[in-house]
């Protein structure tokens, strides 16, 4: 199926586990996949999350984004409910 053709994705924490794996599926559905992680890795856009200038440079590159899954995150301590944004 081409459900996402000529759509652009950008998929965060995208070395593993559920964003790689969404990554992989968008592309099956024939988006184009801007995958990004804090992960240096062949195929993926470097991207730490926590970096607002990182977010911001990122942002400035894209011409278009259609689509914004964000799977990458980072709790410091306790969980993601007690996180503040900061």
């Amino acid at each position: 199926m081409a459900r996402l053709k000529g759509l652009t994705a950008l998929v965060t924490g995208a070395a593993q586990g559920i964003g790689e794996a969404t990554a992989a599926r968008f592309r099956d559905e024939g988006a184009e996949v801007i995958a990004t992680d804090i992960q240096e890795r062949p195929g993926l856009t470097r991207l730490d999350v926590t970096q607002p200038a990182q977010i911001a440079d990122l942002a400035r590159q894209l011409h278009k984004v259609d689509v914004i899954f964000n799977c990458a995150g980072f709790v410091h301590s306790g969980t993601i409910v007690d996180c503040e944004d900061a």
